[in-house]
């Protein structure tokens, strides 16, 4: 399908103003993503890019497109300067621009020549090195896979650690006020001839 150079230019301005979202959580969907940036920016669209190799506890992938270019060159510099975690997961959110490439539905840009696509024959010479390119895709997938997997593992770990933690923190400042609450704390302080602030 050809494409007109209206069209095409109309295809830039929306790569420039769309940001590439990494390192995501699987649980994050695209309401938590517009609830996160709605504090940044007006959300036009979001799509996540599918895993078709990989198992389902990767981690997500999104192109966000925002009202304005100027707004995406900020997100961008905001998630690089502070840790940005979406869904409550020890993972920070990694962002960058967006590129042509990263969009299945882009236009043909009218100035560049046609790429045809044909089966390698074997005894073709290219053969041997496209089977190649073959196995090291298939050995870089399953290693990328691997380590993904000890991430995730690190991540609960980690994510169990913070609920220890925030559930003893609860557990203390509960303790504190209900002896407040009850006039424990001021009947100890009394009979150490302490003074207890009210506050």
């Amino acid at each position: 399908m050809g494409s007109s150079a209206d069209e095409y230019a109309a295809f830039e301005e929306k790569v420039r103003r769309t940001v590439y979202f990494d390192n995501m959580s699987p649980q994050v969907t695209e309401s938590v993503m517009r609830t996160a940036f709605a504090q940044f920016a007006t959300v036009i669209s979001i799509k996540f890019i599918p895993n078709y190799l990989g198992p389902g506890y990767l981690p997500r992938c999104a192109l966000v497109e925002l009202d304005s270019e100027k707004k995406a060159k900020e997100v961008i510099t905001m998630t690089r300067q502070y840790p940005f975690m979406m869904a409550g997961m020890p993972r920070p959110v990694r962002a960058r621009p967006a590129v042509m490439e990263m969009f299945d539905d882009r236009p043909m840009n009218p100035n560049n020549r046609k790429i045809e696509c044909r089966w390698l024959d074997p005894s073709d010479p290219d053969f041997k090195v496209a089977k190649e390119l073959k196995k090291l895709t298939q050995k870089q997938t399953a290693e990328i896979a691997f380590m993904h997997q000890l991430q995730l593992e690190e991540e609960n770990k980690l994510a169990a650690q913070q609920q220890d933690t925030i559930k003893v923190h609860y557990k203390k400042f509960k303790m504190i006020h209900d002896i407040m609450a009850d006039g424990t704390a001021p009947r100890l302080a009394r009979g150490y001839n302490m003074h207890v602030a009210d506050k």
